[in-house]
């Protein structure tokens, strides 16, 4: 698999494929790319309806000349726990953001929760994420009011009464529940337009069934995360251990019978 920076015809081929409608998988499939790298591309440049190849190659070589910030006197990279290479990790990270970018989160909000996510405690204060991220507190601070209202970060005082901004075992439950609820706010919507429009009108009949069918989707969204949760909450196996499972009998997803 190749690797280095993308050149401009493999840019060029990224912005037919997604002209044509195709995953970012497939793209990256044809380029012998790994997904992230296609993903990281076109967020980083205008996203899947704004991106093209000439200025994203313009772009990114004025990145690349750009010159780096010198680090303080005194200053190192941050240790690596459990051996992990530094800057796999940080690739990661960005790798995470952008996808969490691509999901609808704001910028900030996503570096924010990437953050988080990948801390082996769960949880930082507000100066280790601005210190992590070169940011200023006041855009911690937006970023950790913005994922508390969605419910996918919680606060508590630590020993020193320094605030900890929290992401548990529960935040992708939260997540999947907000979206429901944030579906089920456009049901609503949708069936006032029907009342004020006419449901015997076309534009009535229209947000009719688009009520009908986010509907579905948001009850289907609410029951899968409750039928998945304890997923959440289960013990990782080690690398040379295999889950048990009953003899003769295949295993089933959570809240599942096994059975067709």
């Amino acid at each position: 698999m190749p690797g280095g920076r993308l050149t401009q015809s493999e840019r060029q081929q990224i912005a037919l494929g997604l002209a044509d409608g195709l995953a970012y998988a497939e793209i990256a499939r044809r380029l012998d790319r790994p997904t992230s790298t296609v993903t990281r591309e076109v967020m980083r440049n205008g996203g899947p309806t704004g991106y093209r190849a000439d200025l994203a190659h313009r772009a990114t070589e004025q990145r690349a000349h750009r010159r780096k910030p010198t680090a303080p006197r005194g200053t190192a990279a941050s240790p690596q726990e459990h051996g992990r290479d530094a800057e796999a990790v940080r690739a990661y990270e960005e790798t995470l953001t952008t996808v969490m970018m691509g999901s609808g989160m704001p910028k900030m909000m996503a570096r924010v929760m990437a953050s988080l996510t990948l801390a082996d405690t769960g949880s930082l204060t507000a100066a280790e994420l601005a210190e992590r991220l070169r940011v200023s507190p006041a855009s911690i601070s937006k970023a950790i009011a913005f994922l508390d209202e969605q419910g996918l970060v919680r606060r508590e005082r630590d020993d020193r009464r320094r605030e900890r901004y929290i992401v548990d075992d529960d935040v992708w439950y939260q997540a999947m529940m907000a979206s429901a609820r944030s579906i089920a706010q456009i049901v609503d919507t949708a069936r006032q337009g029907v009342t004020v429009l006419g449901p015997g009108t076309p534009a009535g009949h229209r947000l009719e069934n688009v009520a009908r069918f986010l509907d579905y989707v948001s009850e289907s969204t609410a029951r899968a995360a409750e039928q998945g949760r304890a997923v959440l909450h289960s013990k990782p196996h080690r690398p040379e251990e295999a889950p048990e499972e009953t003899p003769g009998k295949a295993p089933t997803a959570p809240g599942g019978s096994g059975s067709s």
